[in-house]
């Protein structure tokens, strides 16, 4: 066997199994978290990505002993970062899938960066970088459940929620022009099972009031009525 090929660390069964059982725990952890929501990605698929990434990093460090050592006398350069350095890239369209777009609202970006979160753990795990997987793990999971509250604690005051009641024949268009009209930003848009009712929200600007949009959209011959929810 070369030189090179017998420098080279060679994980026991105790060792794999340690790797890759810790990817798969940190990574349902995370997943729990996300099946509790309900959202695209739940517990089984951020074990799979966590155990993948895993694996893919002990086979690219540690999978090719053999290669190293098989005495033909060619200089074999051996890259481990080269299989790894996929994982980053492929999970994208991973995370991609579990993006939704619901009218004018994209649902799932938080669902795809914990994809490629998890994927990260999995990689450390592999590696044998055990403080960082578990450390990364419990920030993930600070700044998808605190952290979450604290975001809506300072966005409440930002956001407004907006009922809009069609006229027959009306388009949601409508709203939405009458809306970017006045300068306003849309965060989200969503019209009710009958066609008839949609549900706005939005950022006000400094100097428009709730008072100025309602009269703003009851103008419009194809808008019944809006009014502001308690």
């Amino acid at each position: 066997m070369s030189t090179i090929a017998a420098s080279l660390p060679e994980l026991s069964w105790n060792d794999e199994i340690l790797r890759l059982g810790l990817a798969a725990l940190l990574g349902g952890i995370i997943g729990i978290e996300r099946e509790f929501r309900e959202r695209e990605a739940g517990l089984r698929t951020h074990m799979l990505v966590a155990v993948g990434a895993a694996l893919f990093t002990v086979v690219s460090a540690f999978g090719f002993r053999d290669v190293l050592g098989s005495g033909s006398g060619a200089f074999v350069r051996l890259d481990p970062s080269r299989i790894s350095a996929q994982i980053v890239s492929g999970i994208g369209f991973l995370g991609a899938g579990a993006i939704i777009r619901q009218g004018l609202s994209i649902r799932g970006l938080t669902t795809a960066a914990t994809l490629w979160a998890v994927a990260a753990i999995g990689m450390a795990s592999g590696a044998g970088s055990y403080a960082a997987a578990v450390i990364t793990t419990v920030l993930v999971l600070i700044m998808l459940w605190p952290l979450r509250l604290v975001g809506r604690l300072l966005d409440r005051d930002h956001v407004h929620r907006l009922d809009v009641v069609l006229s027959p024949g009306g388009s949601p268009r409508i709203v939405v022009e009458a809306v970017e009209r006045l300068g306003v930003h849309l965060e989200s848009f969503e019209v009710g099972e009958d066609e008839r009712t949609v549900e706005v929200k939005l950022h006000l600007p400094r100097g428009i009031s709730r008072e100025v949009v309602v009269r703003a959209l009851a103008t419009h011959d194809g808008i019944r009525g809006a009014s502001w929810p308690e």
